[in-house]
């Protein structure tokens, strides 16, 4: 299965990758966990790059697909910035 040209970008709390599976997909993860999909379910990646399987009833009711963008770039998540908390932020004096 050639996953390459097949992600959306999807954002919940973080931006994951993903692809909807139209075959049977088994693999073993980073963790060495056996990873198994049917058709309609997705192949999700974070953004560090670890992959799992989620159900399709599960991701539907979770992610929210990205806009994709307008100047052709690919869709790939960029690593999320970092901000600063309320109380290490520091205030410019003029």
């Amino acid at each position: 299965m050639n996953l390459e040209n097949q992600w959306t970008v999807y954002r919940t709390r973080f931006l994951v990758r993903a692809c909807q599976l139209t075959e049977p997909l088994v693999f073993t993860d980073a963790l060495g966990r056996e990873q198994s999909g049917r058709p309609g379910d997705y192949l999700v990646e974070s953004t560090e790059g670890v992959r799992r399987i989620t159900t399709q009833t599960l991701f539907e009711d979770i992610y929210v697909p990205v806009a994709p963008p307008d100047d052709g770039a690919p869709d790939a998540p960029a690593r999320p910035v970092a901000r600063a908390s309320p109380d290490n932020r520091t205030r410019a004096t003029a």
